[in-house]
């Protein structure tokens, strides 16, 4: 939904979304728009997502008993956003 977007109107998109995932997204956005401003001084108006994607992390093992002395395996996985933005001069 974001890819490719300047991060303005990423953030004003994710904003008014009402996907669920949206707040958690926006979150990671500003964290990197921070990041890239504090850390590798770019100019926030000419930042532009460059990647934005969802990967595996770690899965919490856990379980139930079951009937007649068994026992039911839970899996509960977690997730890991990845936000990449690029600063990208403006065309003339």
């Amino acid at each position: 939904m974001i890819r490719g977007r300047k991060v303005n109107k990423a953030l004003t998109d994710l904003t008014f979304s009402k996907k669920r995932i949206a707040d958690d997204v926006k979150k990671c956005l500003q964290s990197a728009i921070a990041n890239a401003e504090n850390n590798h001084n770019l100019d926030v108006d000419e930042l532009v997502v460059a990647e934005a994607y969802v990967g595996k992390n770690l899965t919490m093992k856990r379980g139930r008993p079951r009937a007649r002395g068994r026992f039911g395996k839970i899996i509960k996985p977690f997730s890991e956003l990845t936000i990449l933005v690029r600063q990208v001069e403006e065309q003339a």
